[in-house]
């Protein structure tokens, strides 16, 4: 990327939103906005009634941005800095709020000026163009952008640096043979990750019920179960995008999540809620080919999970006991599909089972940290000196579930359900071998991954949850 030019008495104009960062901050703004306060969502339409402007300032007066995590292109970045050694003077001409544009100018060191929305006026298309030539003349500058919106300050530069163009800007760059800066696309793996389909392997609880009732080739019951796992599963793709939204500031601080979809800027936050759109569209459409209680299941979930993201993950103790109640929603969810009851008994482990994996997720977290005593993980309500506290109830919930388990086996409901009871007693034994071990780890600090996807791909969970499947399909027969 040579520069084009080297006179140093004509300035660089940059944008901010997907030009020189690969996100937009009014979309961001408007997520961390509500996740402040989610009752803000109902002003929104009032603001955009003045004008996207106000809408704007009413963001940036009401939440702040860290610079230093915000996703930059490092093509533009190198860029500016080689102008900048050259002597060429730099300026950020942005419709972003002023707030956020002069926060991002002192922390970058490269610009001589920023011109950017401030007050009522939505600096963006003809009003940037506007400003910059009153500024620099027509001509008298060069201009980096990358999208339909700054088409007409592309005509009324100089020059014309086209950086990881949208529709319309790739257009206008191959009509004119501008400069092109190019970033990497995105491609299917960029997109399957935002849509977490690891985490789709939760949903095989959906057929808990119908395995426990040996109705494993019960087509009338299997075609149920498999459009619920369906409907499941994209809903949670659906929520897990909408949780990223909330959580851009948090994962960009985080040393393995600043690298998911959203927080890294390969993804856009429309293209997000453009994909959340369709999800749900095929979770209730897929809903409404099994029963009213699956539906009702459903929006169960969709709401717990909503509030989980905005605010219940932030709350001491409640977000592991709502994590707990999820993954029991799952098997609720799946006797609401197929007809089958569910047991008490079925119930009471699930509860205390999963509590203990959402128990040592936070562990994790804290074992992880490099806070001081009295500091709260950030978005989480746990301090450093939690851990042990943490530890003992997820063990005591781990040992919980299998006595509940126990109890159950040596219940008259196994007696009359399986043909030979005394070869389900080893899944006892089984589940203390699953949870024991998993928090083993933990404490080695050798677990880095959601417990319930750990066991789900770890190849000793595997071998130890196929042969408790072998003893129960065996003892049924």
């Amino acid at each position: 990327m040579d520069a084009r030019s080297d006179n140093k008495a004509v300035p660089l104009a940059v944008d901010l939103d997907g030009t020189l960062i690969a996100s937009d901050l009014l979309w961001e703004g408007l997520f961390a906005l509500l996740k402040k306060n989610p009752l803000t969502i109902f002003m929104v339409p009032f603001w955009l009634l003045k004008g996207p402007a106000r809408l704007k300032q009413a963001i940036a007066a009401a939440v702040d941005i860290d610079p230093a995590t915000l996703p930059y292109r490092p093509e533009v970045l190198k860029r500016l800095r080689e102008e900048q050694a050259n002597g060429r003077k730099l300026v950020l001409a942005t419709g972003t709020p002023r707030k956020f544009a002069e926060a991002i100018a002192r922390h970058l060191g490269l610009f001589d000026a920023v011109l950017a929305s401030d007050g009522g006026e939505n600096l963006t298309a003809e009003r940037k163009r506007k400003a910059l030539v009153e500024a620099y003349g027509d001509g008298g500058f060069d201009y980096a952008g990358n999208s339909r919106h700054d088409l007409k300050v592309f005509d009324a530069a100089r020059d014309a640096i086209v950086v990881a163009p949208d529709r319309a800007a790739a257009r206008w760059q191959a009509r004119h043979q501008s400069e092109l800066i190019e970033t990497p696309k995105s491609d299917l793996r960029t997109v399957r990750k935002m849509l977490r389909v690891h985490q789709w392997l939760k949903n095989v609880l959906i057929a808990v019920p119908l395995v426990l009732a040996h109705k494993y080739f019960n087509t009338e019951m299997l075609v149920p179960a498999i459009l619920a796992f369906i409907s499941f599963s994209a809903a949670a793709s659906a929520i897990y995008i909408v949780n990223d939204f909330f959580d851009l500031a948090l994962d960009r601080a985080h040393p393995t999540k600043r690298e998911r979809p959203f927080a890294s800027g390969r993804l856009s936050i429309p293209f997000g809620l453009a994909s959340v759109a369709i999800l749900l569209v095929i979770s209730l459409a897929t809903a409404a080919f099994t029963t009213i209680e699956f539906a009702g299941v459903l929006l169960v979930y969709l709401v717990a999970t909503t509030a989980y993201s905005l605010s219940v993950k932030r709350m001491l103790l409640l977000d592991v006991l709502t994590l707990a109640g999820l993954y029991t929603l799952r098997i609720l969810a799946g006797a609401a599909a197929t007809g089958v009851d569910v047991s008490f008994w079925l119930l009471a482990f699930s509860i205390f089972f999963f509590l203990s994996l959402a128990l040592v997720k936070r562990y994790v977290e804290l074992r992880s940290s490099s806070l001081s005593v009295g500091e709260r993980i950030a978005g989480r309500g746990y301090r450093i000196e939690d851990q042990e506290v943490v530890a003992q109830a997820g063990m005591a919930s781990a040992f919980s579930s299998a006595l509940v388990l126990a109890l159950y086996i040596d219940s008259s409901a196994v007696r009359e359900l399986y043909e030979h009871p005394w070869m389900v007693w080893p899944l006892a034994p089984i589940v203390l071998y699953l949870t024991m071990r998993i928090w083993i780890l933990a404490r080695r600090d050798e677990l880095h991954d959601d417990p319930v996807v750990f066991i789900i791909r770890d190849w000793r969970s595997q071998i130890v949850v196929f042969a408790g499947a072998v003893l129960l399909v065996v003892a049924g027969l």
